[in-house]
């Protein structure tokens, strides 16, 4: 072999890598464009003097407590109710409970409005459930209960997705052993299970508090926008858009900060 049809061979893997890399790259750039584009554009069209004034405005502080108020408690009702539904998908293959898992992620791919609607059709007063609350003078829509109501059924499935996946990921040999030192399912879970997966319970209730903290269709159409009651930080945003728009880029940087703050913390700590 000659010494140019040796250099051109060795050229050839070069220039496919290149090919390759070029190929992906310009995709995947345009996609992290769109992704960090308006989020730039967000910052850019702050007016950061008008921040701390337009953050300490009593509607923002209502809003803003309201909205770590509520979505706190989601992630607590997930933790309490998505745990032991996870375990039950996780360790189940029959196939009612594969209807359960569809079930389950419905939420996901349903448009919030809609969700909305489905709340309002259980817990409002002439609801499935609610009609039975009326009787007892208890009305949940248009409440802070139906804010977290809303913010459950959107978040629970990120959740509990999550936390199914870690569990699938156990190591069936320490139920099974276990079960030989007559450990029942209550104190596998609690000694053996939890203890391993809770990176993913955190990145579980990581998830769901994003998802909650930024939930505006069902809640809108279930919990209304009531300042101090039932309007959260994004429905808070909706509503300063059309009066200051100033003071709706200063709280979308306010709870972009904060998403950002908890993810990256949860990040480190859990999610290696």
């Amino acid at each position: 072999m000659s010494l140019r049809a040796a250099s051109s061979a060795t050229k050839r893997p070069y220039a496919a890598e290149w090919r390759s890399r070029v190929a992906l790259g310009l995709p995947a750039g345009l996609g992290l464009a769109l992704l960090v584009l308006p989020l730039l554009a967000l910052l850019l069209q702050a007016d950061w003097g008008r921040l701390p004034s337009d953050l300490s405005d009593p509607t923002a502080l209502l809003a803003l407590r309201l909205s770590l108020l509520t979505t706190t408690t989601t992630v607590a009702l997930c933790l309490v109710l998505g745990t032991p539904l996870a375990w039950l998908l996780a360790r189940s293959e029959h196939t009612a409970v594969r209807w359960v898992r569809a079930v389950v992620t419905v939420p996901l791919v349903l448009p919030p409005v809609v969700g909305g609607v489905a709340l309002l059709m259980t817990w409002g007063r002439n609801g499935l459930v609610g009609q039975h609350l009326t009787a007892f003078g208890v009305q949940i829509p248009f409440t802070t209960v139906a804010v977290v109501l809303a913010e459950t059924f959107v978040a629970l499935p990120f959740y509990v997705l999550a936390v199914e996946g870690s569990m699938r990921g156990l190591d069936p040999r320490l139920e099974s052993v276990a079960r030989t030192l007559g450990a029942s399912d209550l104190r596998y879970l609690r000694t053996v299970a939890l203890p391993l997966i809770l990176p993913g319970i955190a990145s579980g209730a990581a998830l769901a508090w994003a998802r909650a903290l930024g939930e505006f269709g069902a809640t809108l159409t279930f919990a209304g926008s009531f300042p101090g009651r039932t309007q959260t930080a994004p429905l808070a945003v909706y509503a300063a858009l059309e009066q200051d728009p100033q003071v709706a880029i200063s709280l979308s940087i306010a709870l972009l900060a904060v998403s950002i703050l908890v993810l990256g913390l949860l990040r480190g700590r859990w999610f290696r």
